[in-house]
């Protein structure tokens, strides 16, 4: 019995989304939890250098 070529993760990959429906218009995650993960992670980060610039302005102001 001969043994099938597999096809390789690329073309896996591309006949994989290549089934799938388009996207819809401005849709950019299409997982939810992604969407608000990176937001939440977005977010901490501003929140981070804000609180960096505060300590930054206290030390200077002693």
């Amino acid at each position: 019995m001969a043994r099938q070529k597999r096809k390789s993760l690329e073309e896996r990959i591309a006949d994989r989304q290549a089934r799938r429906p388009p996207m819809k218009e401005d849709k950019y995650f299409e997982h939810g939890p992604a969407k608000w993960l990176f937001i939440v992670f977005m977010v901490f980060v501003v929140v981070i250098h804000l609180v960096g610039l505060v300590i930054v302005m206290m030390m200077e102001q002693t």
